[in-house]
């Protein structure tokens, strides 16, 4: 079964929720059904494209779980598409202290199926100490 978002922070938060769960299919319920989706996370190439998306996350879902605490959010909407700027900070499974922040930009169509994510990219905060060189550098 399809999910529906009637909104586009209904995605937002199916999006995050799956982000914790380390859930590929819930992740990929929240992105469009369209070639032109784009995903850049911290220190990774831009993924374009259903196939390269979901390789992205299924190699994120195989490190550690992670806890994703979103603030600062900023969104801007219109009648089809709705713009959110959050910044992330992570806590991965088994390790003390917090990853980031990372400052994301979610972007959201409105479409028949409802609200879908057709952009996420991740930056690392500029000036934040970076994670230890033996950690791993992917943050979300």
């Amino acid at each position: 079964m399809t999910s529906i978002f009637p909104t586009a922070q209904d995605a937002e938060s199916a999006f995050y929720d799956a982000l914790e769960r380390a859930d590929l299919d819930a992740m990929m319920a929240v992105w469009a059904d369209d070639e032109e989706i784009v995903c850049v996370h911290p220190g990774w190439p831009r993924l374009t494209g259903q196939d390269q998306v979901r390789e992205g996350w299924r190699r994120i879902f195989k490190g550690p779980r992670m806890r994703v605490q979103v603030s600062q959010q900023v969104a801007v909407s219109a009648m089809m598409v709705a713009v959110h700027s959050v910044h992330e900070t992570v806590t991965l499974a088994g390790e003390k202290g917090t990853r980031g922040p990372v400052v994301a930009t979610n972007v959201y169509l409105r479409t028949a199926a409802g609200w879908r994510m057709i952009a996420h990219h991740g930056s690392l905060v500029p000036g934040e100490p970076q994670a230890p060189r033996d950690a791993p550098q992917t943050l979300h």
